[in-house]
C-alpha cells in the first residue's frame, strides 16, 4: 500500500503540538525524518525550570522503555551466548520454576507472564522513591514462584524479562552500556548513555517534572534501572539511530525487520509486540515503534519501514502523550485518517464473576487492572484498544462487557454496591519480605510512621475490593482479592501474584 508523503502537513502538525507546551513550563521536542536526514524539528517549553533554558532537540532526556529495542538488538547480536529459545533458568540457575522455564524470547516479547519488579515493590508497600540495588532485586526475582499467567497465554507489559536477560548477558561478560557505546554512539557520532541508577551523573541530562496539583515538582526514582529503560540521549540522537535502522546499512542490515518480526502466542496466534517494538496501524497501514515513561519523562517513536519515515517525541514532563503526537503526525504525513473512538460502552465499574479482573469505563477510556487505554470503534459494536502491550477487544451486550482483555476471553458484569466484609479485618503479612498492612472498618492501612496512610476499600463483590494508593507522581488502584483460607492477593496489571496471609 503506497501513500504520498506530505511533509508540509506533518511539519505543521508537529509545530502545533510543540506549541502546546507553554514557554514557562517543562516541554519537549518533535522530530520528523526519513532515510536521508531530519526533515524538521520543533521544540517547546523549558528543559529546566531552574535556569529557564529552552527545551531543544539536543536536550538530553531519559528515553525509558524506548531502550528496549536497543537492548533486544544486543541480545540478537549475542545469540551464540543467549538464544531466544533458551530458558531463563539455563543462564540464571537461581531462578525457580515457573519463572526459570520462561524462554528468553517470551521474556522480551511480553508474553512470559513475568511479574514486573516495580509493581511488585508497590504491592509490598515500597515507594517509587525507595532506593534499590541490582543484586537484591535479582534475589527478589529468584524468590518468586508465581507468574502473572502461564507463559504464552497472554500479553502484559513487564520490565522484569529485560532485567533478567541483561543479568544473563552480564554473566557472559557483555554489558549494555558497552554495547551502546561500541555499536551505536561511537559509530554514529551521537551521545547516548545507559546509567544504572537514577543518581548516576549523565552529561547534559535535563531534569524531569510532574504536576502535583498546581505546582511542578522535580521527579525522582529509586529503582535500579535495568536495560528495560536505562538509555539516555537527545531527540536528535534517537532520530539519527532510527534513521540508521531504517536505512538498514552496515552491520545492522536487517535489524529492524528482526526486531519487529511477528512473535506468536503458545496457540499460534500472532502478537503485535515484537522484541522491544510494537506494531500499530492507521487505515490498514502498519507502523512500528515504542514509547517510554519514567517519572517526569515521556518519549515515543513511530516508524514507517516501507516509506522510510519516522517521528521522535521526547519530553521532560509527565503528562506528554507521545504516542498521540507521533500517530497524529504520521496521519498528517500520509493523509491516512486517525482512528475514531465513538465508544458507546456505558461508563462504570465492571468485574468478572470470579478472579481479580476488573475494568472501569469512563468516556471511552478503559482502565483494566489499572492500565489505561483508549478504545477505538472497530464496527458492529466492537471496540479495541489497538495496543500491542495491553490488547483489548470488547462489546456491550446490554447486560455485560464481553470479548478479550489481553488474549483471554473475559466477561465483565457491572459492579453492584455492597458493604466491605468484616471477615478481612486484621493484620496481613507477606512474611518472606517483611511486608504488612492492616484492614479495619473498611479501610486498608499501609506504611509506618508519617508515611502510614489509610485507604478506603471499594467492594467489587465476591471477595474483590479496590483501594487507591498515591505515591508521588503515581496513583495506583490495587485490587485486593480474597483467596479464602486466610490469604489474599494484591493485583496490578503488571504484578498479579503478591500474596499476604492473615496473622494469627
Amino acid at each position: 500500500m503506497s501513500v504520498s508523503l506530505n511533509w508540509v502537513a506533518a511539519a505543521a502538525c508537529a509545530e502545533t503540538c510543540a506549541g502546546q507546551w507553554p514557554a514557562s513550563e517543562p516541554g519537549g521536542a518533535i522530530i520528523g525524518f526519513d532515510r536521508q536526514g531530519i526533515r524538521f524539528a520543533y521544540a517547546g517549553g523549558l528543559e529546566s525550570l531552574a535556569t529557564g533554558t529552552a527545551f531543544s532537540p539536543d536536550s538530553v532526556v531519559r528515553y525509558a522503555s524506548v531502550t528496549k529495542h536497543v537492548f533486544s538488538a544486543m541480545v540478537l547480536q549475542n545469540a551464540d551466548l543467549v538464544g531466544l529459545d533458551d530458558r531463563l533458568g539455563d543462564h540464571l540457575p537461581e531462578l525457580q520454576p515457573p519463572l526459570a522455564d520462561v524462554t528468553v524470547g517470551r521474556a522480551l516479547d511480553m508474553s512470559g507472564g513475568l511479574p514486573d519488579v516495580r509493581e511488585c515493590l508497590t504491592l509490598l508497600g515500597l515507594s517509587v522513591y525507595t532506593e534499590t540495588q541490582k543484586q537484591p532485586l535479582l534475589d527478589f526475582l529468584n524468590s518468586l514462584t508465581r507468574l502473572n499467567f502461564d507463559a504464552g497465554t497472554d500479553v502484559s507489559y513487564s520490565n522484569s524479562g529485560y532485567r533478567l536477560v541483561e543479568a544473563a548477558l552480564e554473566r557472559k561478560g557483555k554489558t549494555f552500556d558497552a554495547f551502546v557505546q561500541n555499536e551505536i554512539a561511537g559509530p554514529l557520532g551521537v551521545f547516548l548513555k545507559a546509567p544504572e541508577v537514577w543518581n548516576d551523573p549523565v552529561s547534559g541530562l535535563v531534569p524531569g517534572y510532574f504536576k502535583d496539583g498546581e505546582m511542578w515538582q522535580l521527579s525522582a526514582a529509586g529503582l535500579h534501572i535495568s536495560a528495560s529503560g536505562s538509555l539516555t540521549g537527545s531527540g536528535n540522537s534517537l532520530a539519527v539511530w532510527l534513521q540508521h535502522l531504517l536505512a538498514g546499512g552496515d552491520r545492522h542490515a536487517g535489524l529492524l525487520a528482526a526486531l519487529s518480526a511477528t512473535r506468536c502466542m503458545a496457540d499460534g496466534r500472532p502478537s503485535d509486540y515484537g522484541l522491544g517494538l510494537r506494531w500499530s496501524e492507521l487505515a490498514g497501514r502498519r507502523f512500528v515503534g515504542h514509547g517510554g515513561s519514567h517519572p517526569g519523562y515521556k518519549s515515543y517513536f513511530l516508524l514507517d519501514a516501507e516509506a522510510g519515515t519516522g517521528f521522535v517525541v521526547v519530553s521532560n514532563r509527565d503528562d506528554t502523550n507521545g504516542y498521540k503526537i507521533a500517530l497524529t503526525a504520521m496521519g498528517a504525513l500520509t493523509g491516512l485518517p486517525l482512528p475514531q473512538t465513538n465508544c458507546t460502552i456505558p461508563d462504570g465499574l465492571y468485574v468478572t464473576e470470579t478472579g481479580p479482573y476488573w475494568i472501569e469505563m469512563a468516556g471511552g477510556i478503559a482502565t483494566y487492572l489499572d492500565a489505561e487505554d483508549t478504545l477505538y470503534d472497530e464496527g458492529d459494536g466492537w471496540f479495541s484498544s489497538r495496543s500491542a502491550s495491553s490488547p483489548m477487544r470488547l462489546r456491550w451486550t446490554g447486560s455485560a462487557l464481553e470479548g478479550e482483555a489481553g488474549y483471554v476471553e473475559r466477561r465483565f458484569l457491572p459492579v453492584k454496591p455492597e458493604q466491605a466484609s468484616a471477615d478481612l479485618n486484621g493484620h496481613w503479612v507477606a512474611a518472606q519480605y517483611g511486608a504488612r498492612f492492616d484492614i479495619y472498618d473498611g479501610m486498608v492501612s499501609m506504611g509506618i510512621g508519617p508515611t502510614r496512610h489509610a485507604m478506603p476499600l471499594v467492594p467489587l463483590g465476591n471477595g474483590r475490593f479496590l483501594f487507591t494508593l498515591t505515591d508521588g507522581p503515581w496513583r495506583k488502584r490495587i485490587c485486593l482479592h480474597d483467596l479464602t483460607g486466610g490469604k489474599v492477593e494484591l493485583v496490578l496489571s503488571r504484578s498479579r501474584m503478591m500474596e499476604y496471609t492473615l496473622a494469627r
